[in-house]
């Protein structure tokens, strides 16, 4: 079961930039390629916590501003180091919105 929430406009998020988004369940960074594909995690580097939602975006990466570590947007894996991962949470557009399924964030906030 989905439970899709509507977030912000698409023309909210500049193109290959970031906006931290604060649900009831937790803080995500929602991102916005240059190609306009929205992706969505956790807003926490698995290095030291850095706020990715103030990272660079690049192609479909993010890079943490704290250690420049790199994140892909699609799977949420840390590029090129050793370990480190990050949840990564369905979202799409429909109708120039941005739409975020919860599911994940509330069975997160439950374990």
């Amino acid at each position: 079961m989905s439970n899709w929430i509507d977030i912000a406009a698409l023309q909210d998020i500049p193109q290959r930039g970031a906006r931290m988004v604060k649900t009831a369940h937790g803080c995500v960074a929602v991102f916005r390629t240059g190609e306009d594909e929205i992706y969505a995690l956790d807003n926490a580097c698995p290095h030291k916590a850095g706020p990715l939602a103030e990272g660079i975006v690049h192609g479909k990466a993010v890079t943490c501003p704290l250690h420049n570590w790199v994140i892909s947007l699609e799977t949420g894996l840390a590029q090129g180091a050793d370990e480190g991962q990050v949840a990564t949470h369905p979202a799409r557009v429909e109708g120039g919105r941005i739409l975020l399924d919860i599911t994940c964030l509330r069975a997160k906030a439950v374990a």
